[in-house]
């Protein structure tokens, strides 16, 4: 039936709580129990009380606001950044580094307990700076035509707006410290209303500005982005939404490139690289020491970019091969094996989410994989991982419920969970990472 507007109809009064949160969950909410359900409620930690309203009620859980706080816990700091209380970047920057790594960590043992029946403890923690890690960030830019001015920044959160801002100290200082020229530089432009985003990336050997823009800039615009350039010593890379890079300054002929475990990667300022080197280093140490790669090994490392693991790997084992989807990853890899002159390093590019049967690297024999998927998970791939027998198995994930999915397909084929391990990868946000280890039953 339709309904038509009437002035005299009510509005739905939205019921208020006063409750207190005993523990927060992965994205930083306060967790509390009312009424026999689960209320979640942005912004509040655990042993605070607080009435809140109810924006979200479920029949087992709801989502509140705080209307006024009562308490203040322990936990409690004071956020370092200005735009915490609008950013959608981070949500836990109110929190103490030590109660989001412990909350985070319980959260991935809990769900993994809950999905697979295996009790294991994430910690300790794979953990690094908490603020001044993020050597790559995108930020949005929209322009205010009557006001003439190019916005510069994140989302708000929930909310396609963006937050201009004027400081990020979780991003690497370099990246911070050019936050304000260049937003003046972008604003100088006859191009500002057609520009789409702006990516900020500190390589080990430079730093990069990849601009996004929607039309052909015009010979002024370039100009003042090359003495830009040249004023802030970085590389500017224009991209008019292919995958063809314009270089507009001196670098030209630098290749961007970052070192991890005694191996130099270089990489396409397109593609994907871990944005926390930190974590990264110790992150690709853990799976070397897990795997313990010898000589005699066969190592298959699937979605493996650009060598990522898979070289580093390399200078231990007898063989690697790496497969990936990306045909550009796959050719970055093979030229970062030539590179490190890992001659015992193979890569294919393939679709993991294909059929793999037919697939030249499935024909092969291995005793030791590494699997490092995006956040669907690798559902295509686990039942060929336990057909191959592998002597362990180290997943990476950077979403907690498909790895909890996937596990319980070795765990169905005979395996031991026996190393679970949370990485604090982004630091100040509701972004959980990990990794888990598996080890084969032998047969008798």
């Amino acid at each position: 039936m339709v309904q038509f507007y009437s002035p005299h109809r009510r509005s739905i009064q939205r019921r208020t709580l006063t409750v207190c949160a005993d523990n927060l969950d992965a994205a930083g909410q306060g967790v509390a129990r009312a009424e026999g359900k689960t209320i979640f409620v942005a912004g509040l930690l655990p042993a605070e009380e607080a009435r809140v309203e109810l924006i979200e009620e479920k029949r087992q859980f709801g989502k509140a606001k705080i209307i006024k706080r009562f308490s203040d816990s322990p936990w409690r700091v004071v956020p370092k950044c200005q735009h915490f209380a609008k950013c959608g970047g981070c949500q836990q920057q109110h929190a103490a580094i030590a109660l989001q790594r412990k909350s985070k960590a319980d959260v991935l043992s809990r769900l993994v307990a809950r999905e697979t029946g295996v009790e294991l403890s994430a910690e300790p923690v794979i953990c690094g700076a908490e603020y001044g890690y993020r050597r790559r960030a995108r930020l949005g830019l929209q322009y205010q035509a009557k006001q003439r001015h190019l916005v510069m920044g994140f989302r708000q959160s929930q909310s396609n707006t963006l937050v201009d801002i004027k400081m990020c100290p979780v991003m690497q200082p370099e990246l911070e410290n050019i936050l304000l020229p260049l937003s003046k530089c972008l604003n100088q432009l006859k191009s500002a209303p057609r520009l789409g985003h702006v990516e900020l990336i500190y390589a080990d050997n430079v730093l990069m500005v990849v601009l996004r823009h929607l039309d052909p800039l015009p010979k002024a615009d370039k100009l003042q982005l090359h003495q830009f350039a040249l004023q802030h010593s970085l590389k500017v890379l224009l991209n008019q939404g292919d995958r063809q890079l314009e270089t507009l300054d001196s670098a030209e002929n630098i290749t961007p490139m970052y070192q991890v475990a005694d191996t130099l990667l270089t990489f396409n300022p397109l593609n994907f690289i871990q944005v926390n080197s930190q974590i990264n280093q110790q992150m690709v140490a853990q799976a070397i020491e897990w795997l313990a790669p010898q000589r005699d090994d066969r190592v298959l490392d699937l979605f493996c970019g650009m060598g990522n693991f898979t070289l580093p790997l390399a200078r231990y084992a007898g063989e690697v091969v790496g497969v990936e989807g990306v045909e550009t990853l796959v050719l970055n890899a093979q030229h970062n094996a030539r590179l490190n002159e890992c001659h015992n390093a193979t890569f294919f590019h393939e679709n993991l989410e294909a059929d793999i049967q037919s697939q030249p690297w499935a024909q092969q024999g291995f005793n030791k994989v590494l699997l490092d998927p995006a956040r669907a998970g690798a559902a295509g791939v686990m039942a060929h991982i336990a057909k191959l027998l592998p002597e362990k198995v180290v997943y990476v994930s950077c979403n907690p419920t498909t790895l909890a999915r996937d596990s319980k397909i070795l765990l169905d084929a005979g395996y031991n969970l026996v190393n679970l391990r949370m990485l604090d990868m982004f630091p100040q946000t509701g972004h959980l990472e990990s990794m888990a280890l598996f080890v084969r039953t032998p047969t008798i």
